[in-house]
């Protein structure tokens, strides 16, 4: 069946392919447009972030991510998590190992994410988020974690459900 483009935006297009209707993005590179980064600082603690995302209306516990290749089509998924980390946490790392790779809403988008982890960690200073993100950084020690976690949803503070995937890989041996 033909794609259609139904709305193209600055960032997104609403496409179909027959009666199906799915959100495309058009920066980044795809498959794999986006990466998540699973952090544990040298100390043991999970590196998370949260921001109020609009069209949920209300803030959201979050792992590092971005788009790979949201500036240069070029980027790897290496440089992207590097970026990323860096910018929204104000952590560095020496090495990202690709963990898995997977559609982030498969009946919504095309978009897919891989999930790395982050080792060798290093805080380089504050963050520096992009453009008008307004995110808090929260340094859990690594057995709180899912306590800290279902303290926030009773708090009415939603979580992403990657922050549970990134905290199996974080305890994950192998």
């Amino acid at each position: 069946m033909e794609r259609r483009t139904v709305w193209r935006g600055k960032f997104l297009e609403m496409a179909t392919i027959g009666s199906w209707e799915f959100v495309h993005r058009i920066r980044g590179k795809t498959p794999g447009g986006a990466v998540g980064i699973v952090a544990v600082t040298p100390q043991g603690k999970m590196l998370l972030i949260s921001q109020y995302r609009i069209p949920v209306g209300k803030r959201i516990i979050e792992i590092p991510a971005g788009l790979v290749g949201d500036r240069d089509q070029e980027e790897t998924w290496q440089v992207a998590a590097e970026r990323e980390l860096r910018e929204e946490t104000g952590w560095q790392a020496t090495t990202f190992e690709k963990l898995t790779q997977g559609p982030t809403s498969a009946g919504l988008t095309s978009e897919c994410i891989t999930l790395v982890r982050a080792t060798g960690l290093v805080k380089q200073g504050a963050p520096q988020p992009d453009g008008n993100e307004h995110i808090e950084v929260h340094e859990i020690k690594l057995d709180d974690v899912p306590a800290w976690l279902r303290k926030q949803e009773a708090a009415g503070v939603m979580i992403d459900p990657k922050v549970w995937a990134g905290l199996y890989f974080a305890v994950a041996k192998g």
